[in-house]
């Protein structure tokens, strides 16, 4: 997924969208900035409000418009609580998993990840980073890349890693389990799916 000025977009949406923008430097440079735009990001009104929060959503999850607003309209058709049914979609996601997992510590990482094909689910090769991972699915690093400069130190890592209820990380570290569905209690992510829903039931 193609984005503008990454810096630009934070300064709009906030630094969690882009791990980019949770530096010091960033946050100098938010210091110095002059204050006449604060509480102006997104418009006015509740429809300014919900237009936020499916950016910083939409950028979080490094997706297209296309995708999340799809993952949007199918929470809200299939009769469940539609916030629920949008955070699991978005939770279940392959590259999400990989970075909960913490096989690697930012979602774009974990989407190459999968793309270059380092990623096996129930031992076979996926390279779809939207693949939506199911009850019970184990998603594991490649034999044949866990030598990679990339996962050294997994094992002492899998030991200071947490990983939500959902999954369960092996003691070395290169694999886990989905153990349960992701809801919306991801209370870290830096927007409100509720809202994101009122955008979609306009």
């Amino acid at each position: 997924m193609k984005v503008g000025p990454k810096y630009k977009i934070c300064k709009r949406l906030g630094a969690s969208v882009f791990e980019k923008c949770q530096t010091q430097k960033f946050q100098l440079a938010e210091a110095r900035a002059p204050r006449k735009t604060k509480g102006k990001r997104g418009g006015g009104g509740d429809y300014g409000l919900q237009l936020l929060e499916k950016q910083k959503a939409r950028f979080t999850y490094g997706m297209t418009e296309g995708q999340f607003a799809r993952y949007a309209h199918e929470a809200m058709e299939h009769g469940q609580d539609s916030v629920v049914g949008l955070m699991r979609k978005l939770e279940s996601r392959l590259d999400n998993v990989v970075y909960r997992l913490g096989f690697v510590k930012t979602r774009r990482a974990a989407r190459q990840m999968v793309s270059h094909g380092h990623i096996l689910v129930n031992g076979r090769r996926v390279n779809i980073p939207s693949y939506l991972v199911s009850l019970n699915d184990t998603v594991a690093i490649r034999l044949e890349s866990r030598a990679s400069a990339l996962f050294v130190g997994r094992a002492e890592a899998a030991h200071e890693q947490k990983t939500p209820a959902w999954l369960k990380l092996s003691a070395d570290g290169f694999e886990g389990v989905v153990t349960g569905v992701p809801g919306a209690e991801e209370t870290e992510l830096p927007f409100n799916a509720a809202v994101i829903i009122q955008f979609y039931s306009r």
